[in-house]
């Protein structure tokens, strides 16, 4: 199972570039700065995890790994979210810090969905725009960067953050 994990999250780090801004915004109420970049003039949607539960899941069959796994079918308002840019809180997990593997969760790790604690909504791929930052188990962060649902690469999970940066720093 740690394998399947590891190869799951595996493909998550690519680079994705986009042409972008800096700006600033002040989160209303909190003090709490975030920097971060606007495509063509929008700003990034900042979303919950329950926004992320606008999903359900059937039991598929693959073949090419001999396991029945959850497949996931998108509702209206998540796919609307598919391709902008997001910023969302949560724990970093890391999967393989030395080859730059992490994983933005809802649940600290101890109940994160590794630990079979929470589902397969509750945990995001972080594919970083720029490597080298290393984390702890547990970091809590608003990352920021363009939502990417996957249902049909089992290798990766069902949501990415393609260009993830920390947005909270």
């Amino acid at each position: 199972m740690k394998r399947l994990i590891v190869a799951i999250l595996l493909s998550t780090v690519a680079f994705t570039g986009f042409i972008s801004t800096n700006t600033a915004k002040q989160n209303e109420g909190t003090g709490t700065k975030f920097r971060y970049r606007a495509l063509a003039g929008n700003n990034p949607v900042k979303i919950s995890w329950e926004t992320l539960r606008d999903v359900t899941f059937k039991k598929k069959w693959y073949p090419e790994e001999s396991v029945y796994m959850l497949y996931p079918t998108f509702g209206p308002n998540i796919n609307k979210l598919n391709g902008k840019e997001i910023l969302l809180t949560g724990y970093v997990l890391p999967i393989d810090a030395e080859s730059n593997l992490y994983a933005l969760s809802a649940f600290p790790f101890s109940a994160c969905f590794f630990c079979g604690g929470a589902g397969p909504e509750s945990v995001v791929g972080l594919k970083f725009k720029k490597n080298g930052r290393k984390f702890k188990t547990d970091e809590r962060h608003t990352m920021r960067g363009i939502l990417k649902l996957n249902a049909d690469n089992i290798y990766e999970l069902n949501y990415n953050i393609d260009g993830a940066e920390i947005a909270d720093e």
